[in-house]
């Protein structure tokens, strides 16, 4: 991190603040030894994983209310993983995921900064056939539809991640992908609804949906 610019800043949510490290913007790079490279991450994509998205800040704020209690949850392309820190703070079992290789140093950094426990971390990708993640009660998401190459991908990997009794909440800006997403997880009998994220967010630049999958 030594080369890149950071920012430090608090979200305060209804019983405890979250304190995080993030990138201070879209435009820091640093992949000194090609490793992003490797994995087809391109330098205009490096930056995406390093700072808090209105979708994130919309999933930590839904999650925050909701219970979690004996459920074994897992955030998929956690990014700065607002959503997972929040969670981790109220004792839950979470697990984060994401394909980018400096996630794990920013997660370790901001648990600390949150003296909280170890969030267990696996570096995977949708596509990827033998990660150690097992199956979970709740798979949370914010923003993960870019391409529609994703969907499928996205469909897939949540599915196989999923216990025969799961619900999965994603957040979805508004990219046009939320209605594939639904078909998609319906035929794999999954029931769903979506809610259009509250006006008083949305003034406040956060806009969209948050998806519903009930199995």
């Amino acid at each position: 991190m030594a080369d890149l610019r950071l920012r430090y800043q608090t979200l305060e949510f209804r019983t405890v603040d979250i304190h995080l490290c993030t990138l201070r913007d879209r435009l820091q790079f640093s992949d000194p030894y090609g490793i992003a490279e490797k994995l087809g991450i391109s330098s205009a994509a490096w930056p995406i994983f390093g700072v808090i998205w209105p979708s994130s800040l919309a999933l930590a704020r839904f999650i925050d209310s909701y219970s979690t209690a004996g459920k074994r949850i897992l955030e998929v392309g956690c990014g700065i993983a607002l959503p997972s820190l929040l969670l981790s703070s109220k004792k839950a079992d979470i697990t984060a995921t994401d394909y980018h290789p400096d996630v794990e140093e920013f997660l370790i950094r901001n648990t600390e900064l949150n003296s909280r426990h170890a969030i267990p971390f696996e570096r995977t990708g949708w596509a990827d056939k033998n990660d150690a993640l097992g199956t979970f009660d709740l798979i949370i998401g914010s923003d993960p539809l870019y391409e529609d190459a994703h969907i499928e991908l996205l469909v897939n990997f949540i599915h196989s991640h999923c216990k025969p009794n799961c619900e999965v909440i994603l957040v979805d800006p508004g990219r046009g992908r939320k209605t594939k997403v639904s078909k998609k997880m319906i035929t794999l009998g999954y029931s769903s609804s979506m809610t259009q994220i509250p006006q008083a967010a949305a003034e406040k630049g956060i806009k969209g949906h948050i998806l519903r999958f009930i199995r």
